[in-house]
């Protein structure tokens, strides 16, 4: 029987604030190959991830390998034979990898205090987006009556 906390796909616990996108936790060639892991809609090859890579980064066969081997090693993807060649899907959806990685931030950043960072949380997100203020009052009160619920 396999332990699921060890298959869980395994985050990186360091933000790099200046990067951007899916860099800010993971290495920027990482995020790169991911996205097009991502972007197919089956298991893709070295050379196919590499093919797709290569129209934006100029990067080397053998570097994306390696990456996609360390993308293995952090379970974010699989990797299986087929016709003697490794091609490589991923454990979670975009979506999943994103909520989840959010999830892990918001729960380290609240670390500074929730009452802090809900304030500052507020003027980030009514700066970068006014409109999602609304989307975060109804998930707020979505929570509320789902919290009011429990016995």
């Amino acid at each position: 029987m396999r332990n699921e906390k060890s298959d869980a796909p395994r985050f990186q616990d360091t933000v790099r604030l200046s990067a951007e996108g899916l860099a800010k936790v993971l290495g920027d060639l990482e995020a790169r190959v991911m996205q097009a892991v991502w972007s197919a809609r089956a298991p893709l090859s070295a050379r196919e991830v590499h093919a797709k890579v290569i129209r934006k980064h100029d990067i080397a066969l053998l570097t994306v390998v390696t990456v996609l081997n360390k993308l293995v090693d952090k379970r974010l993807l699989r990797r299986a034979k087929e016709d003697g060649v490794f091609h490589y899907d991923p454990v979670l959806t975009e979506t999943e990898f994103r909520n989840q990685t959010a999830q892990r931030v918001v729960k380290g950043i609240l670390s500074f205090g929730p009452a802090a960072i809900a304030a500052s949380f507020v003027d980030a997100l009514a700066e970068q987006d006014p409109d999602q203020l609304a989307e975060l009052e109804r998930l707020v009160r979505e929570r509320l009556k789902k919290e009011r619920r429990r016995p």
